[in-house]
Parts: C-alpha cells; structure tokens; sequence
C-alpha cells in the first residue's frame, strides 16, 4: 500500500519528547458531561460487544422500540461498530462500545494508553485501510494488547465533536491519547492519511516506548504526593484522637480522686462519730488513685491537676439529684459537641475552666455566646452563677474564637 503517513502535533500546548509531539487539548462540554449521565444507571453495552472479537455474522442490532420507525435508530455506541462490521466483518481490534470519557476512564485504570479511531465511510482512502490495516491480525493483536481502542463515526456525535477538537485534515484519522489533568486529555501522536499494518505498528511502538516512560513517571510522581498527603492526614487524625482519649483519662482520673477526697471530707466532719475502717479504706482510695499513672497522662495532654479538679462535677451531700445539675452543652467552631454537668451555683467562670481543661488546639482566645436570645458571657459575667445566668438547668452555647 502507498501511504502518507502525517504525525500531527498542531495545537496548543505542544512538547517534544525525543522526537514524539505531545499537545493538551481541551474537552467540549458536552463530551465531559457524557461519563457523568451514563454512571447513574450503569453501562453493560461493553459485555455485549466487546467480550466476542471473531463474529461468525455481522453485528445486527434489534431494539423492538424502535422497530416501526424507517430507518432504524441505532444508539451511537453501537452505530460505529454496527457500520463497521457490515462492510468489513467481525475481525478487527476490540472496540470499547462506550462513550469518550468511559473509555479513557478504562484507560486511566489498566494503566494503558487510548487508541481513538474516527472512521469516515465515504473518504476514499478508509476502505483500503480498514480492510488492510486495522483488520489486520498483526495490528489487531498489537491494540489489544496494549492500548484501549475507541471508535467512533466522524459525522456525528462524539466523533463529529472529536474531529472538531483535533482538528481532523484528511482520513483515515488515528490518535494516540491519554489523560490529563483538568478538563484535558495529552495527545500523544496524531496519524491521518492511509498506513499499513507495519507503519501503524511501528508508530504506536515508538510513541509507547519514548512516551509511557514520561508519562508513567508523571503519572507515579502524583500518586506518591497524593500518598503522602493522605498519610498526613491519617496521621493528624491518629494524634487528635489519642490526644483525646488522654485527655478524657486524665479528667476521668481527677474527678476520681476528688470523689475519694470529697467522701473522706464528709467522713471526717460528719456529725456523728466516723466509722475507722470506712475512713482507712477512703484514705486508701485517695492515695492510690493519686499515685496512678493518671499524671502521665496530663503530662501528655498538658492539662494540671488542678485545673481539672475545679472544673470537674462536684458532688453534693446527698448524692446530687437532678434538680441540682445544670446540664451544659458546648459547642466548638470545629463543629464538636460536648455536654458536661455543673451545680447551678458553679460561675460562668466555670464553664472556661472546664474548656482550658480539654486543652483543644486553635482554642485559646474566645468566649461564650448563648444563640436565642444572643446574649456573650465573657469576662464582665465571670463571677455570675449559671443559674443567675439562665443556663439552669438545661442550656446551649457556642465558642466563638475572638
């Protein structure tokens, strides 16, 4: 076969790569919008055509809803390979019966390159080509192996929109493309004009050899710094939770200690004469539970004993019934909610103790706003009790950063 075989690199965005053109070619609208139409209810046209290469009879499609019209409709998925095969049979590469953006998502996941074919019937150079070249087995082996294949008419459809966005000169038309970042794809070689088997072949293996190696490595380079980025803030999570469980066992501890220290308290001054074994066993409790290795976990936390004993729940004599609990809930600019209970006689003070306690990154300067009526509780209402305040005995703020 004679041919004149055009590598095209016009366009925008053109780089050579050891003699191989690559462009960046953007992606009409109505292309990027067909991957996401065809996702919502799935895609098995791919099953039907692609699993059989070698048909003993051409392709008939059949759609019983569309048997009374003349002509019959064919859905484009199916009109390239239906036309196809009526003129040229059933042996040629295995053509993804999908739309553009489908097949390059194909791509993207087996790692491979596209093969785009626009196939042009009344052009005088296709029948040859098709006939000589793409059916050939050494040219069918070789797409299969190693590029995904589509195909599309060039005169309508995705195919008259491709032609228009590669700016298609002559038939047969061939386009080697991959990927790219937003709403691009890179096109990696661009053949138009008739070739034979061993000059498509030839072409593709070169673009395949001094192309994949860049591109892969591009390619490897984003996923490694995507893997990072995903390793950072796995490990941020990781930390602010420990932090956490740290903190909520260092509180946990304190209040156990005052526990102890409260009822060793009431013991001791009670009116009638203290039991000395009730008083040793609470004595008892209190050192052990002060020698625990709750210290190392406010040392981690960085929260003082102290701080925590006054801002956590002190009990009353009689046990603390719920009429004498206000029930607080705090809510963080992170969006976190925490509930903690307090004596309706406990300050708004308090309340900032008991924040200071969590030791919460990113939260130091701020204050307390109730939201309806709105009404700020910050240093001027410290010493006001809660229930003076009418947060007793159910009640919602809000930390808002100063």
């Amino acid at each position: 076969m004679s041919s004149t075989i055009r590598e095209n690199g016009r366009g925008t965005g053109e780089a050579s790569c050891n003699g191989i053109v690559r462009r960046m070619v953007g992606l009409p609208r109505s292309i990027l919008g067909g991957f996401s139409r065809v996702m919502g209810h799935g895609i098995n046209v791919m099953g039907s055509i692609g699993g059989r290469r070698h048909h003993p009879q051409p392709l008939n499609f059949h759609f019983p809803e569309l048997i009374s019209q003349e002509p019959p409709i064919v859905p484009e998925e199916f009109a390239f390979l239906n036309s196809f095969e009526q003129q040229y049979g059933s042996t040629h590469p295995f053509f993804y019966a999908c739309n553009f953006m489908e097949a390059l998502k194909i791509a993207e996941d087996e790692h491979k390159f596209m093969f785009m074919y626009l196939h042009s019937p009344q052009h005088p150079f296709t029948p040859s080509f098709c006939r000589e070249t793409l059916c050939s087995e050494f040219v069918i082996q070789f797409l299969d192996a190693n590029l995904i294949s589509w195909g599309r008419l060039a005169d309508r459809g995705e195919g008259l929109q491709m032609a228009a966005t590669m700016r298609v000169a002559s038939f047969p038309f061939c386009a080697v493309v991959a990927p790219a970042a937003g709403n691009n794809i890179a096109v990696l070689q661009q053949m138009e004009g008739p070739m034979s088997p061993a000059e498509i072949v030839e072409i593709l293996q070169r673009t395949m050899e001094e192309q994949g190696s860049a591109f892969g490595g591009a390619r490897a380079e984003e996923e490694k710094a995507r893997a990072i980025v995903r390793a950072k803030e796995e490990e941020k999570i990781k930390a602010d939770r420990q932090l956490r469980e740290e903190q909520d066992a260092a509180y946990l501890a304190a209040l156990k200690i005052d526990k102890e220290k409260e009822k060793l308290k009431q013991l001791s001054s009670g009116g009638k004469d203290p039991n000395p074994v009730e008083v040793a066993s609470s004595k008892a409790n209190y050192v052990k539970l002060s020698d625990t290795p709750m210290q190392k976990h406010n040392s981690k936390a960085k929260i003082s004993p102290s701080t925590i004993r006054e801002t956590q729940y002190k009990q009353t004599t009689n046990g603390g019934k719920d009429s004498q609990v206000t029930q607080i809930m705090i809510r963080f600019p992170s969006g976190e909610r925490r509930e903690h209970s307090f004596l309706p006689t406990d300050k708004i003070q308090s309340v900032y103790r008991y924040i200071d306690s969590l030791g919460l990154p990113g939260v130091e300067n701020y204050k307390l706003v109730s939201s309806f009526p709105r009404r700020v509780y910050g240093v001027d209402q410290m010493g006001i009790t809660l229930k003076e305040a009418s947060l007793h005995p159910r009640a919602s703020l809000f930390l808002e950063l100063q």
